[in-house]
This record gives C-alpha cells, sequence and structure tokens, in this order.
C-alpha cells in the first residue's frame, strides 16, 4: 500500500497553511512535511508559531511526518567556491550554526510529534570526495545528537550538495553508519542532475532508506534541468515502486513535484501529479 503512506510537503501546495492544509485533507492524504509556514522557515518558528500548525495538520486528521529543514545547507568552508540551491528563506550560515539549528529543529519536531528531521550534506565542492571524511563526521556527530533525543536524520540526494547522488548519499550513510541517519530518496533529484534514478540510483540506497520523495524531472536537448508532473519525466516510477514493494519498504511517501503549471498553481502542479501518480500505482498493480 502506498496511498495510505502518502502525504505532501504542505508549500507544494500553497504557502497559506490552511489553505494548503485544506486541499491535503480533502484528497485523503494522510500526512504532510512541514518546510515553510506563511513564508517563515520550519527552523525559524516561534513555539506558538509550531502550536498553532500542530493544532491545524491535527483537527483535519493529519498527522507531520517530518520536518523539511534546511540543515547543513551550508559551505563546509566559507573560502572555498561552492555551489548553492534553494535555501527557503535561510541565510548563508557556518556549520556551528547548524549545529544550533539542529537543537532546535529537535525541539521543533517534538513539539510536533514527529522523529524525523531532512537534512543535507553542505554545498557541493569542486571536489566533494576529497572532503567526504570531514563531511562524515560532521554528519555523525549530527546523528549522535539526533540518537540522544530518539530523533532520526533524512540525508537527501541534491545535486548542490556534496551528497548530489544516490551513490553520494548511500556512500555517505554507510561510513557515517548510525541507525539515527538514514537515506531520504528522492528519484526525481537524480535525474534533475542528469544520473538515471532506476535502477541505478536506487541500488546505491536500498538498503539505507528512511522516507521516499515523490518528484519527476528530465534534462533537455538544451540540457536544462526540468522539474515536471509524475510521469512526465524520465524517473520510471512503475519500475520503482515494483522495486519498494519488493524489497519491503515501509516507510512514507512525500510529493514534492517543485512544478507550477504555466499560468497556473503549485496546488495545480500537485494536482496533477497526485492524479497522475495514482494511475501509475495502478499499472504497477499497487494502491
Amino acid at each position: 500500500m502506498v496511498l495510505n503512506r502518502l502525504g505532501v510537503l504542505t508549500d507544494e501546495v500553497s504557502a497559506n497553511l490552511t489553505e494548503a492544509l485544506d486541499w491535503i485533507a480533502e484528497q485523503k492524504l494522510v500526512h504532510v512535511e512541514i518546510r515553510m509556514v506563511d513564508g517563515t522557515n520550519v527552523a525559524a518558528l516561534s513555539n506558538e508559531q509550531v502550536a498553532r500548525v500542530k493544532e491545524e495538520v491535527e483537527k483535519r486528521g493529519l498527522f507531520v511526518s517530518a520536518i523539511a529543514s534546511p540543515l547543513f545547507k551550508c559551505a563546509l568552508d566559507p573560502s572555498r567556491p561552492v555551489a548553492s540551491g534553494d535555501t527557503f528563506g535561510q541565510q548563508e550560515e557556518t556549520v556551528e550554526a547548524h549545529f544550533a539549528k539542529l537543537d532546535r529543529a529537535i525541539e521543533i519536531c517534538k513539539m510536533l510529534g514527529t522523529d524525523k528531521i531532512r537534512i543535507f550534506s553542505f554545498w557541493r565542492e569542486n571536489d566533494p570526495q576529497k572532503y567526504e571524511q570531514e563531511i562524515v563526521e560532521h554528519l555523525r556527530k549530527a546523528a549522535q545528537i539526533a540518537g540522544q533525543a530518539g530523533i532520526i536524520l533524512l540525508l537527501e540526494n541534491e545535486p548542490a550538495c556534496n551528497g548530489g547522488f544516490a551513490s553520494e548519499v548511500g556512500r555517505i550513510a554507510a561510513q557515517v553508519a548510525s541507525p539515527n541517519l538514514k537515506v531520504l530518496w528522492d528519484p526525481g533529484n537524480e535525474e534533475y542532475g542528469g544520473r538515471p534514478s532506476y535502477p541505478e540510483g536506487y541500488e546505491a540506497v536500498r538498503s539505507q532508506l528512511g522516507h521516499v520523495h515523490v518528484k519527476d524531472a528530465y534534462i533537455t536537448s538544451e540540457g536544462e534541468s526540468k522539474c515536471v508532473p509524475v510521469g512526465s519525466g524520465k524517473v520510471p516510477f512503475v519500475d520503482q515502486f515494483r522495486a519498494l514493494e519488493k524489497d519491503g519498504y515501509d516507510g512514507l511517501f512525500t510529493i514534492e513535484t517543485h512544478y507550477v503549471p504555466e499560468g497556473g498553481t503549485p496546488k495545480d502542479g500537485t494536482a496533477m501529479t497526485l492524479e497522475a501518480l495514482i494511475k501509475l500505482l495502478k499499472e504497477a498493480g499497487i494502491d
């Protein structure tokens, strides 16, 4: 069963929390990830704002599956040139500042009743493998902190980060070797970065999965990366879902389209992915 484990990032539907939650409940989805709330990053919410989020989520019969924080989207060393990507309202800060954010993110998790925090692997270096041991040491420390609080960190493959692809996040997670750090597999991000998501990408992370994001993407003939509704890109979702089912993955799925149709809204883009996803699951023989 996938549909009874399916949720969505609220701001992929609307920047307005209550509008997003109303739509999500209407679609009979079961959970939400929290990233931006009415224009504020989840890591910057006050206790009062967090309490409101929890109240609004629960009164619609939903639950918070994870907080989609921007943790460790920062440079290992600000003096070196690195890539960068979406920060969702966060300013560039030091590694030490991000460890302080981890402490706050754990507090927010506890208040929202979830035990999962999405994290990253620092902005991508020109030669990521050169700094891999430093990355592993930082994330091992983060996993130890999380473990003391009963929290699981979800390390996402993000092309703008050192763990940009499945082979990299799989290798980093294996070296951290902690039950409190698992891989957040986003096959759409793999294709967005120009690498095949299945079977190659999936094989590199399948033994370490903690969560799955549902997104589709492809590279245009001009070399431009584009996010599109599920089923319109390069991710072979029928095969991917069948593999997850066969491998006994029993975790959650979250829609994160990053797609807005021309003249439309984020809600329209997310609705297109949800409709297509239901069809693909039927084709795969999974509901």
